[in-house]
């Protein structure tokens, strides 16, 4: 089980969202490299990073910020939003991002998720983003026809390293995890998932670590590690004893 601190990137800065509304956004660090920094002293081990302005912009917009994350830690970064052709893949992959996640791109693309997961094995993800079950696009302003499960089966033999599954009416809300649709998903596909959107405090972490859940690979954590309401030491303290248990 991998915990995976967020950084959301508005502007230029670090913000977290509630239920992806652009206009419901909290500025928590004006410098998101010191805040990666911040995560890897810590002790996490793999960092989770969205451009939200790429998200609706279709293309990379915060890629000065990314870039400072990348000179500042050593840990690995998996980088969402606004990847939405090889090129951009190909770019970010060779800055040392080492997981691509597409979201939009694999709803209304799913040619390009095939032909670079086959290219770079094992550094693309897929981001499904759920709204009442149906993914949402373009940042989430637009919700499309298709269920997540209807989408991550189209990738179940692509090579595709983890699919990312929010649930968009918990994100910010600090509701907990939405585990039942998360594992449900797990369950039917054969792809590694990631649980994200709500997780609250050290019961959603101990609750990923239950038998139920062992499908899943890891969790994302953003609000809560803001907020304080998730100490940091304890959950990865939590984590480590159930790997060695």
């Amino acid at each position: 089980m991998i915990l995976f601190p967020a950084i959301d990137l508005k502007n230029g800065q670090c913000v977290r969202l509630e239920q992806g509304d652009m206009a419901r956004a909290t500025v928590f660090n004006l410098d998101p490299a010191a805040q990666a920094k911040s995560f890897a002293d810590q002790g996490f081990e793999y960092l989770h990073v969205v451009d939200l302005d790429g998200a609706f912009a279709g293309k990379p917009v915060n890629a000065q910020a990314v870039e400072a994350m990348l000179a500042a830690v050593k840990m690995p970064v998996q980088l969402g939003g606004g990847i939405r052709d090889l090129k951009t893949i190909e770019a970010w992959l060779a800055k040392g991002i080492t997981r691509v996640i597409i979201g939009t791109a694999a709803v209304r693309d799913p040619e390009l998720v095939k032909t670079a997961a086959k290219s770079f094995p094992g550094r693309v993800a897929v981001g499904l983003d759920a709204r009442d079950g149906k993914v949402a696009v373009e940042g989430w302003a637009e919700t499309s026809e298709v269920t997540a499960l209807d989408i991550a089966r189209r990738f179940e033999d692509a090579g595709v390293a983890a699919i990312i599954f929010t649930d968009i009416a918990r994100d910010g809300l600090l509701k907990g995890l939405n585990l039942d649709a998360t594992i449900a998903l797990a369950e039917q596909i054969s792809i590694p998932v990631i649980a994200s959107g709500g997780l609250a405090s050290i019961d959603d972490v101990t609750a990923m670590l239950s038998p139920r859940a062992r499908k899943l690979e890891g969790a994302i954590a953003g609000r809560a590690l803001y907020d304080g309401r998730l100490d940091p030491a304890k959950a990865l303290d939590l984590i480590r004893r159930a790997r060695a248990a």
